[in-house]
């Protein structure tokens, strides 16, 4: 089997194993990878012959082995959408002629998607960048990305060697980036790591689980210091040694502490406290306030593509996750819920 057959074909996705990776089934190691991805329509896209490893066309019971380079691919030219300026307020924290931070607030997509082609961040950078994105070697680059729920500082890349050399940085981990999040209860050890494999949920393709299952998955590893204890909640502060997607929510979650208001992995519930209505009043209040998982991108730390000096940003808590801490910090300790009852 040839890889164009009698149809031309394209490289849909692309991959290379890792030096450590352990011996598991091409689908499985696919279906980590794919967002949205099944293990049906891996293995669909296998009987079809898109998947090829090391330029040969593999069979579902293929093991990948370290170093593999893996293949996805279509049939049907690529979609390649337009990022359509969009003027929209942003809150450029520092820029010069390679390099943006931007200060994201909480709700507002970074990158266009499926359904989604308008309204991001990327559409707004677009707009405030003018002229600079219709000539050839410039134009936004976004180095990183952080949840649409989440707030806090981006770092963006305004042509491509910059990119290359800021994505050389992310991969060395020797970026900083520190994050301040509102977690339930208190961590017995006030400050740890975290280092798991985060692999896609079997149950729902839209979440992530850590395991430690050998081969499974991405390496993450988080680094955590408790800030404040407030008893029922914690303010942690988590830096990053790697960037997975939704990683510090999985990895507070594994922990035994998610984040405060967090709908997708448990954390919009009560997780600690009493049971009288008058704490369950007070709760749900702060839910109201900040309807979204209490985490903010705080610090930003990076050496300049071009000048190698050493750059670092913070950011101040975005009001909703302030005044939420502020609240907690003024009952902790000095209110007794059960007094009303």
């Amino acid at each position: 089997m040839v890889k164009s057959q009698d149809k031309k074909s394209y490289v849909q996705f692309e991959f290379v194993a890792d030096k450590k990776q352990s011996a598991i089934r091409i689908d499985r190691f696919l279906v980590d990878r794919i967002e949205n991805a099944s293990r049906n329509k891996i293995k669909q896209a296998i009987d079809q012959g898109k998947v090829w490893v090391n330029d040969k066309y593999v069979k579902a019971n293929y093991k990948i082995r370290p170093e593999d380079k893996i293949e996805v691919l279509s049939f049907e030219e690529p979609r390649i959408y337009e990022v359509v300026p969009e003027k929209m307020d942003l809150d450029i924290v520092y820029e010069d002629d390679h390099v943006l931070v931007v200060n994201k607030p909480a709700g507002l997509t970074v990158h266009p998607g499926v359904g989604n082609y308008d309204g991001t961040l990327s559409n707004g950078l677009a707009y405030y960048l003018g002229d600079d994105i219709h000539k050839s070697d410039r134009h936004p680059f976004l180095v990183h990305r952080i949840d649409k729920n989440t707030s806090g500082l981006l770092l963006v890349a305004k042509d491509e060697e910059s990119t290359r050399i800021l994505g050389a940085q992310f991969k060395a981990h020797t970026i900083t980036r520190k994050y301040h999040a509102l977690v339930w209860g208190s961590p017995v050890n006030k400050e740890g790591t975290i280092e798991t494999n985060l692999t896609r949920s079997s149950q729902n393709r839209k979440i992530f689980t850590a395991t430690h299952e050998e081969g499974v998955g991405k390496h993450a590893i988080t680094h955590y210091k408790v800030i404040e204890d407030f008893t029922y909640v914690s303010l942690v502060e988590c830096q990053l040694e790697t960037g997975r997607t939704h990683q510090i929510r999985v990895h507070m979650k594994y922990l035994g502490h998610p984040l405060f208001s967090d709908d997708t992995y448990g954390g919009s519930k009560i997780l600690k406290g009493v049971v009288f209505s008058k704490y369950k009043q007070f709760v749900d209040n702060c839910f109201t306030i900040l309807p979204r998982q209490a985490l903010h991108a705080k610090t930003l730390g990076f050496i300049h593509p071009f000048t190698k000096e050493e750059l670092f940003f913070e950011s101040e808590l975005p009001e909703d996750m302030a005044t939420v801490v502020a609240r907690w910090r003024n009952v902790s300790g000095t209110y007794d819920f059960q007094q009303d009852q």
